[in-house]
């Protein structure tokens, strides 16, 4: 499932998907996601940071909430992030994965395939550089 208020966006990511194979629904606004998980059953939910009134913190945080009072399964979610400084924000989300933006079809299906195996994903372009110190 892809969550994004840009529909250029979501046909972005899904022409981005388009190697592997993967059954696509778009979502375009925050509190439209619940209602949509509950009824497709997601194996994954990749959502902007930034979606209208609820962005995807918020997406991440009703989705754990669902969870923990047994209301809703479990949904891996990844998250694409406009600016470094979201990484802080998606750490603390409880989402399984983020990536930053602009996104490339190569990174984008690692993230995917690796949430997918019910691993984690950090996009590794945000680690930091080691330095010799002499």
């Amino acid at each position: 499932m892809i969550v994004s208020d840009s529909s250029e966006s979501r046909s972005e990511i899904a022409s981005l998907l388009s190697l592997i194979e993967v059954q696509v629904i778009e979502v375009s606004t925050g509190p439209q996601v619940r209602e949509q998980i509950a009824r497709h059953e997601p194996d994954l939910l990749i959502s902007d940071m930034q979606v209208g009134s609820m962005g995807g913190y918020a997406i991440v945080l009703d989705l754990r909430l669902e969870e923990s009072g047994n209301r809703q399964d479990h949904t891996p979610v990844l998250l694409l992030l406009d600016r470094r400084a979201d990484v802080f924000l998606a750490q603390r989300s409880g989402a399984e994965g983020y990536i930053v933006k602009p996104l490339t079809g190569m990174k984008l299906r690692k993230a995917v395939s690796a949430l997918l195996e019910g691993k984690s994903f950090e996009d590794e372009s945000l680690k930091p550089t080691q330095t010799s110190t002499r």
